[in-house]
């Protein structure tokens, strides 16, 4: 689940950046006709209104699936904080106390 969702977020990424990055900056839309042109498509004003809706369309969808994504990691299964796994880690690698009667692990030359 996660990766088909990390997956989607890929791909509503680059198309926010490719969203922006067609948009111009004096509001020109597509700039694909300066002029106002009657037999165009779609004038300069509602080309500038439809990737003002896309672009928050799909920031909307960008933010819902990073929620999403980070409360999924939040309750997988199994998976705990990082910082709980290394305290546990610490708990368990605490080295016991020597024996008082112990040898010494090489014998001492006599």
């Amino acid at each position: 689940m996660q990766t088909i969702l990390l997956v989607i977020h890929i791909f509503i990424a680059l198309a926010l950046i490719g969203i922006i990055l067609i948009q111009r900056s004096n509001n020109d839309g597509l700039g694909l006709s300066s002029g106002s042109s009657n037999n165009s498509f779609m004038s300069g004003r509602s080309q500038a209104n439809l990737l003002t809706r896309v672009t928050a369309i799909l920031a909307a969808l960008f933010m819902g699936n990073c929620l999403l994504l980070a409360w999924l990691a939040s309750h997988s299964a199994g998976d705990g904080s990082i910082i709980n796994k290394v305290i546990e880690e610490q708990k368990s690698e605490t080295p016991a106390a020597p024996a008082k009667n112990a040898e010494p692990a090489v014998p001492l030359a006599k």
